[in-house]
């Protein structure tokens, strides 16, 4: 009779080891026996990007100035951004108090990474979690090299909930609280399990096959039911909420929004630079730089030193442009500078320090400039050539032809009159300068070499009104 009981202990205990504990201990000992439990919740429904990453820091911090026993998050996201949703999962991680999730609808991709991470996983009916290999903007699978990446974070991120220890009878059993191999495999479709996931297939679990492998503590219908079913007592749900600010700079942090500002702000200074004055197209590239690095800055991805540096660009541009003829060493270094500044700004490194981004993160900030940034000079040019000329907006161009035949003229015929005679150099010529002749002033480039100021001059000739002189 003790031999047949002692057959039914361990057959339920094996049975609790293969389908996982429904509710099972977690960080934070002593949470459920508390007469009160203040809990602090925000949601996850938007793609995993630096706004999603920016919402998470702001709710964490809310939440210690609260002083919650623990924080709840409500998600429901097909994914995002991987380094974005690694910062948020090593939050998590570290935080000395219990995070549990709970997965309305979907944890996808970048999603999975972040729900694993937390203390507890509770799913609703219906729900899903897995899927996590690694793919570009098109949906396409990315080298191995990244999926690599996410491979072992996945399994760092299972590892870190450690190992469920039994004993029975003299033999001590080992089980992991979050298989790692499990996490590994909603990445990489090579990897067997037996009865769980095949060759070639891609792991997603339902809330009731998470339940059964271990990673979900539970199902639940809403996060009243989910209290109500793990034993909080008498809970206190605080929801976070976004202010005006924080929504808009969120809306400014999202990838979409950095590529557009990168386009006005390139578009706006090429546009400038076509018209004299100062007008509507600086006022717009200079509202663009704001918008673009206010927000990063505000965040501490964005230092002074970069900021300076997108500047120290634009000057140089500008030098090449009004004051050296042709387009040289200043031009160039000029666009080099503009976009290492908006691309640092993106990242977030300590100075030349970039072990905390990777080489991976380093490049998909400057591919992520540079494609808009050349995107944004062929718009540009394309705009200026082609849509005030064959679009309804036409009527805003001048597009009469003035023929030579019918008495115009392209340069000042009073010009022509100065071929050969001779005059003094108002300014220094290097090679553009001033020049004065019969008392009167004119722009003028020396033909061959510098001219110093007050030296005697000869005009050689007449180029589209620009007189070329030369040193008696």
């Amino acid at each position: 009779m003790k031999e047949a009981k002692h057959v039914r202990v361990v057959f339920l205990l094996m049975a609790f080891l293969s389908c996982g504990a429904i509710f099972p201990v977690v960080k934070g000992e002593g949470l459920l026996d508390k007469d009160t439990v203040r809990v602090y919740s925000f949601e996850m429904k938007q793609q995993v990007d630096k706004a999603l990453w920016r919402l998470t820091q702001k709710a964490f911090d809310a939440s210690e100035e609260w002083n919650a026993d623990m924080i709840l998050i409500r998600m429901n996201t097909y994914g995002g951004l991987v380094d974005m949703a690694d910062s948020i999962r090593t939050k998590i991680l570290n935080y000395p108090k219990p995070v549990w999730v709970f997965i309305d609808n979907n944890a996808a991709s970048a999603g999975a990474l972040i729900a694993i991470s937390a203390d507890s996983i509770y799913m609703r009916p219906g729900s899903n979690i897995g899927a996590a290999t690694v793919v570009n903007q098109t949906g396409e699978v990315v080298p191995d090299k990244y999926q690599s990446y996410m491979r072992s974070t996945m399994r760092s991120t299972a590892e870190a909930h450690g190992k469920d220890t039994v004993i029975i009878g003299r033999d001590t059993i080992y089980r992991w609280h979050r298989d790692p191999r499990i996490a590994e495999a909603m990445v990489d479709p090579s990897i067997f399990i037996e009865q769980i996931i095949d060759t070639g297939k891609v792991l997603t679990f339902t809330a009731q096959e998470a339940i059964k492998w271990g990673f979900c503590e539970g199902l639940a219908d809403d996060v009243d039911d989910l209290l109500a079913k793990t034993g909080v007592r008498n809970p206190v749900v605080k929801m976070h909420r976004q202010t005006g600010l924080d929504k808009f700079i969120g809306f400014l942090l999202s990838p979409a929004v950095q590529g557009l500002l990168i386009l006005l702000i390139v578009g706006g200074i090429y546009f400038e630079l076509q018209t004299p004055g100062i007008g509507f197209p600086i006022i717009a590239a200079v509202a663009g730089a704001i918008f673009y690095f206010a927000p990063l800055y505000l965040e501490g991805l964005a230092a002074n030193w970069e900021i300076l540096i997108f500047v120290a660009g634009i000057a140089l541009l500008l030098v090449e442009i009004f004051a050296i003829p042709g387009f040289g060493v200043a031009g160039i270094s000029g666009i080099v500078l503009m976009v290492t500044g908006l691309a640092l700004s993106l990242i977030d490194n300590v100075v030349f320090d970039f072990s905390g981004v990777g080489f991976a993160g380093l490049f998909k900030s400057f591919a992520f400039v540079i494609f808009f940034f050349f995107l944004a000079l062929v718009l540009s040019i394309w705009i200026g050539s082609r849509l005030l000329i064959k679009s309804p907006l036409a009527f805003l161009a001048l597009n009469q032809v003035q023929e030579r035949s019918e008495g115009f003229v392209g340069v000042d015929l009073r010009l022509s009159a100065l071929v050969g005679k001779e005059g003094t150099a108002y300014s220094i010529l290097r090679p553009s300068g001033k020049v004065m002749i019969e008392g009167q002033v004119y722009d003028a480039i020396a033909e061959s070499s510098w001219i110093q100021k007050g030296q005697k001059i000869s005009v050689v000739r007449v180029e589209a009104t620009q007189l070329y002189v030369k040193e008696v």
